[in-house]
C-alpha cells in the first residue's frame, strides 16, 4: 500500500492535521471533526516536524498561543506489559510565553514505540511518521 493510500485511509477513522495551525477552542466547529460527534475529545494523527524527526524540539506554537508540556513522558503498556508509546500531557496556554494564560484545554500526545526496541533499553526508539493526540478539556 502506497504512503498516499495510507494516509487517506488513516483519515477516515482518525483525521491526519497539524493541529498547531488551529487554537484548539476552534476543533469542534471545523467541519472536518464534526464527523467524528464527540463534544468533550478529539483525536489526530499529527505529522512529526522535521525538526523533531532530527533530535530536535517540536514547535508547538498555535497561532494565539502554545502547547506547555506538564509532567515528564510515561509509558503505556500493552496487555502483555510490553512498552508500546510514550506519552506526554500538554495545557495549552493563550498568548506568548511566559506571560501565558493557561486555559482548560489539554493535550496527550503519544509516540508509538519502534517494535524492535529492547525491552531492557533505558530510552526506547521512537517511530517517525505521526503522533497520536488527544486533545480534550479538563473537567471541572
Amino acid at each position: 500500500m502506497e504512503r498516499k493510500d495510507l494516509n487517506r485511509l488513516m483519515d477516515r477513522v482518525i483525521p491526519i492535521v497539524d493541529i498547531y495551525e488551529s487554537n484548539p477552542f476552534d476543533l469542534p466547529q471545523l467541519p472536518v471533526y464534526l464527523c467524528h460527534k464527540d463534544p468533550e475529545q478529539w483525536f489526530f494523527f499529527i505529522p512529526r516536524q522535521e525538526s523533531e524527526a532530527r533530535g530536535g524540539r517540536p514547535k508547538r506554537l498555535t497561532t494565539t498561543g502554545y502547547w506547555k508540556s506538564t509532567g515528564s513522558l510515561t509509558c503505556v503498556y500493552s496487555s502483555d506489559n510490553r512498552p508500546i508509546d510514550v506519552k506526554r500531557t500538554m495545557v495549552f496556554y493563550n498568548g506568548r510565553a511566559p506571560n501565558g494564560r493557561k486555559t482548560e484545554c489539554k493535550m496527550n500526545e503519544y509516540k508509538a514505540i519502534e517494535e524492535a526496541a529492547s525491552p531492557n533499553a533505558s530510552t526506547p526508539t521512537l517511530r517517525h511518521e505521526f503522533n497520536l493526540c488527544r486533545v480534550y478539556k479538563k473537567s471541572k
